[in-house]
């Protein structure tokens, strides 16, 4: 093997649990490093796209199996228009020769790394340490070494690679000096979860359901434990968030999505920022982003955390190549960064902008013409299974991996 320290990563989200467990299986030495006690339980995405479950798949230890056992087949989704009551269903088994799954799968993401995390403490060349965070590198043409916080103290701990995982705030990012270009909407996205079964009340829903309204658009999704809703809202203080964030202002938005009797069950409540960035390059020498650390999204199509997926089944496959065959390793990687970073700013970025224009207008005409346009779309199969096709990211994918 050409290297003998590990790929060090840093964030045990979903991105960096996939790329530890791709390097592992191929006996890359990985230490894996999170900050939190313990992998974190948090209302984030639960999407999973076909191309991701294959990439899952391919890992192998059984864990598409548990996932798909454990999670929601949403095998159709639907764009609903509150006004005139019109319903776009498209059904994904007209990509069932694309891709080995034609479904989107919803499971909330904790369950993924808790799966993952369970096969890596397995494997004699997978390292896992909880309450340990990055706090710097060092790093030469012949490794890095990553400064790591811990309950017990501080160490540096030599690697091949150094990659940041960590999310929208990266720490490692920034002491790169890696720009983060792009902009944050004024809106902010609140997302609530509830389990009361709205499947009961609207006429033939779908688990994934896209609904504009004249008044406000929301998504409705359903995970495979609650329903969750998401509303756009426009916080300008921190007082407006937390009446954004009340029971009263809650249930009141519930209630005009289906006005029941009493009030709602609510679970989880999150407001967030809705942003739209992408690193100015994904790695520096032996330093590299991955995900939500190099690329963030707002949420609506599940790009995000697909695409951090992708990211990493991506960079592993160039790692793998780098520490056991002796490959060069800055070659792969600025292909990684053409693959990977000028897909994440012409189609994650201009698909997800487009789903939100998509969603958000409010003038009638325009709300009938792209009411119009879905329905046409859905009702031709060839139209119906090319929109399928770039929404499932299976294009995207394909036009990632072409690129030299």
């Amino acid at each position: 093997m050409a290297e003998t320290h590990p790929v060090i990563i840093a964030g045990a989200g979903p991105v960096g649990c996939h790329l530890a467990l791709y390097l592992a299986r191929r006996d890359v030495p990985v230490l894996l490093l999170e900050k939190e006690p313990e992998l974190p339980v948090d209302l984030r995405a639960s999407t999973f796209h076909p191309p991701s479950l294959e990439m899952i798949a391919d890992l192998g230890f059984g864990v598409v199996e548990a996932m798909l056992a454990q999670g929601l087949v949403a095998d159709r989704y639907q764009y609903r228009d509150r006004r005139s009551d019109e319903v776009a269903n498209f059904d994904m088994s007209l990509i069932a020769k694309d891709t080995r799954y034609p479904f989107r799968l919803q499971l909330e993401q904790y369950e993924f790394t808790r799966l993952v995390v369970d096969r890596l403490q397995k494997l004699p060349c997978a390292q896992v340490r909880f309450n340990s965070e990055v706090t710097g590198f060092e790093q030469s043409a012949g490794g890095v070494t990553a400064f790591v916080r811990s309950a017990t103290g501080s160490t540096a701990e030599p690697g091949a690679f150094l990659v940041s995982t960590e999310g929208a705030r990266s720490t490692i990012r920034k002491q790169a000096g890696i720009d983060y270009l792009g902009f944050t909407y004024d809106e902010k996205f609140l997302v609530v979860s509830t389990p009361f079964p709205f499947e009961a009340v609207f006429d033939d829903l779908s688990w994934v359901n896209y609904v504009s309204d004249p008044d406000e658009w929301c998504v409705i999704l359903r995970t495979e434990k609650l329903w969750r809703v998401l509303i756009p809202t426009t916080p300008e203080t921190a007082a407006d968030e937390a009446r954004l964030l009340s029971d009263e202002f809650i249930q009141q938005r519930l209630h005009h999505l289906w006005n029941k009797e009493g009030d709602y069950e609510i679970g989880h409540r999150t407001l967030y920022n809705v942003n739209q960035r992408v690193a100015e390059t994904y790695f520096t020498g032996r330093v590299i982003l991955a995900g939500d650390a190099c690329h963030i999204n707002n949420p609506l199509g599940g790009m995000g955390m697909n695409g951090g997926l992708h990211d990493a089944n991506n960079l592993g496959a160039k790692l793998a190549r780098v520490i056991r065959d002796g490959e060069g390793y800055q070659p792969l990687l600025e292909q990684y960064n053409r693959q990977r970073r000028d897909l994440a700013v012409r189609f994650v970025q201009e698909h997800t902008i487009a789903n939100k224009k998509l969603m958000e207008a409010r003038d009638i005409d325009a709300q009938k013409a792209r009411q119009k346009m879905l329905m046409e779309t859905s009702a031709d199969p060839v139209k119906a299974r090319e929109f399928l096709l770039e929404r499932a990211m299976i294009n995207c994918v394909r036009d990632s991996e072409a690129v030299a």
